[in-house]
């Protein structure tokens, strides 16, 4: 069976600061973190492929990892999920730019940090909604990394551009560690109703309460996931190197495949890589 990590994180602090890693707790995440250290990890000695996402919204990034992807080092990456201004007026011409650039048959998708925005509604915003157009013409994926809150927005966004698939990314950070789930799994029932949305099997461990979570603490909002948008949907994503906060690369891998024992081989077949590399096109590259 292939394995792709359909989400991970990559930096190096030499290069660009993290200006999110801030505080006692988040200190584990303060060192660099390079694809040998991801190779390094036990048991991801199963990997087939792996997607890198981006981590901050500064121009460079991008280029830096479409680069990595095409080195000998990166020979694990298969796609990056890398960032540009959905707002820029040039967007049509900065994705092209990206694509033309060393490593750039690698760019599999777009993502912003739409969770920092203010507007629960940024999503719908004309100039956004212009930057999404440009990302749907691209044939790139559009990832979602957004809380709770700004669910309905997405929901409107994926209705409004059928053609553009949006990914969410964990799960849209449900409120685990609090145990609640009513409204999220409302609205996450509402965006898997659109054909044109896929969502990522991940960061479930750091929603959760970080030292003492269980598996059944996960199980509910998983479950609501699997239902809501089936197998051929989800993909597996450890959100390494920030899950390491709550714990190893290896008991991620492990969790995910304990919530979806109750699949047959097929279907867990899709979860583990076939929806990843289907929705990112990563045999194409």
């Amino acid at each position: 069976m292939r394995l792709i990590d359909a989400h991970h994180h990559l930096w190096d602090l030499s290069v660009r600061d993290q200006d999110w890693i801030t505080g006692e707790a988040m200190a584990p995440l303060r060192r660099d973190f390079s694809p040998a250290d991801l190779a390094a990890e036990p048991g991801t000695g199963e990997l087939t492929a792996t997607v890198v996402v981006q981590t901050v919204t500064v121009p460079g990034e991008t280029p830096e990892l479409l680069a990595l992807a095409d080195s000998a080092e990166g020979r694990l990456i298969a796609g990056v999920v890398g960032w540009l201004d959905l707002t820029d007026p040039g967007v049509t011409d900065a994705l092209a730019a990206l694509r033309e650039r060393p490593g750039g048959r690698y760019l599999v998708g777009i993502r912003h940090q739409v969770q920092q925005e203010p507007d629960p509604r940024w999503l719908l915003r004309p100039d956004v909604a212009r930057g999404l157009a440009a990302v749907a013409a691209a044939g790139l994926a559009y990832d979602l990394v957004i809380l709770p809150h700004q669910l309905p927005a997405a929901v409107e966004a994926a209705a409004r551009y059928p053609g553009l698939t949006f990914v969410l990314d964990h799960l849209g950070k449900p409120p685990i560690a609090s145990g609640e789930i009513r409204d999220w799994a409302a609205d996450l029932r509402r965006l898997a109703a659109l054909p044109n949305t896929v969502c990522k099997l991940s960061g479930m461990v750091t929603e959760a309460d970080w030292r003492r979570w269980r598996v059944a603490d996960l199980r509910p909002y998983a479950q609501t996931a699997i239902e809501a948008f089936g197998p051929e949907r989800l993909m597996f994503g450890s959100d390494w190197p920030v899950c390491r906060l709550a714990a190893s690369w290896e008991r991620v891998l492990a969790t995910a495949r304990e919530l979806t024992a109750g699949l047959g081989p097929a279907e867990r077949e899709a979860v583990f890589g076939g929806t990843a590399e289907r929705v990112y096109r990563l045999s194409a590259r």
